[in-house]
């Protein structure tokens, strides 16, 4: 079982730790299985990046990352609480979940399967509450009638659309490259970005407009983008106007204080890692309602005065996978009288 302690707030030896900080209420567990029974025995991995949108009144589209531990998978399946409500091959990693009912919420999971039919833990749960139904609505939302891309390194890109009308609201855009469909987004989300691409490669995108009745926009003009021939993540992966400073509080400890503004990723950043003084230092993980705007977060340094740290940070992108980190920023703890 892992631990999630809270910060304490005096004598913290930074250079040894590796907390994980609970912003909000948080459960978080992970299960080992020991024994080594020969092959076939382990357990496949909790699929990771699980990401869950309402797309109409009826309708939620679930997608997450394959699982790449090495084991044998042959297909995932889909819960809606307890009930498995789907079984999909291993080369599918979306799905829509439809005949749900308005005004509701489910909670979904996904889990993988293996050839010996094995199957994984649960990926994390999520939440989605489907919107009210429209009566006899038949008028579809105005098509996009913008749409830019730009690469993001060599495996994301970076998509911003205008915003659709429709006659009752937009309930999702759902993205296309080429004729798939590969992602969706909430009603008053017009930019995202895309993981997962290959470099030097040349992707086509198209975004559609969705209303609670399923009824679908025509297309947008679509956006040809080509990934760099590297690896980099990308710099729209990394947290935007990072700063650092430093505050003493009234019993002498002292703070670092940050501020940033999440990376536009179509869906919440509810994870951070912070690196101290060229190490991984801690897990920074929101609870409840992650900030949209600008976050902030502060965390106990020491009682020495006059010492300089350097701090960076970077996010857990809705795929599951690190985006790049923030700059670097230096930060004095201030002296106490004069030199």
């Amino acid at each position: 079982m892992r631990r999630t302690p809270h910060l304490p707030r005096h004598r913290l030896p930074l250079t040894t730790a590796c907390l994980t900080v609970t912003a909000a209420v948080l459960g978080v567990s992970s299960c080992a299985w020991g024994g080594d029974d020969g092959k076939g025995s382990r357990l496949p991995s909790a699929p990771r990046g699980l990401t869950v949108q309402a797309g109409s009144a009826t309708s939620v589209h679930v997608m997450w990352n394959s699982t790449t531990d090495g084991s044998d998978v042959t297909g995932y399946e889909i819960y809606r609480g307890t009930a498995k409500v789907k079984d999909v091959p291993a080369d599918q990693h979306m799905v829509d979940i439809t005949g749900l009912k308005p005004a509701a919420t489910y909670t979904f999971s996904v889990r993988a399967r293996d050839g010996d039919g094995n199957v994984s833990p649960d990926s994390k749960k999520l939440r989605v509450t489907t919107p009210a139904a429209t009566a006899a609505d038949r008028k579809a939302p105005s098509r996009p009638a913008t749409l830019r891309g730009e690469a993001q390194g060599g495996h994301a890109a970076t998509l911003a659309w205008g915003t659709s009308k429709d006659n009752r609201s937009v309930a999702s855009y759902e993205i296309y490259q080429g004729t798939t469909k590969i992602h969706s987004v909430g009603g008053g989300t017009t930019d995202t970005l895309i993981t997962g691409l290959r470099p030097g490669t040349t992707y086509t995108f198209t975004v559609k407009a969705r209303d609670a009745a399923d009824n679908f926009s025509a297309a947008s003009p679509a956006v040809r983008v080509r990934t760099a021939a590297g690896k980099g993540s990308g710099r729209a992966t990394a947290p935007a106007d990072f700063e650092a400073r430093t505050h003493k509080s009234g019993d002498g400890a002292y703070y670092i204080d940050l501020t940033w503004k999440p990376p536009h990723t179509g869906g919440a950043v509810t994870e951070y890692q912070i690196h101290l003084d060229g190490k991984s230092a801690t897990s920074l993980v929101f609870g409840g309602t992650a900030p949209q705007g600008k976050a902030k977060h502060s965390f106990y340094i020491g009682r020495e005065p006059g010492e300089t740290h350097r701090v960076k940070l970077r996010a857990k992108l809705p795929d599951g996978t690190w985006g790049r980190y923030s700059p670097e920023r230096t930060v004095t703890t201030a002296r106490s009288g004069p030199k």
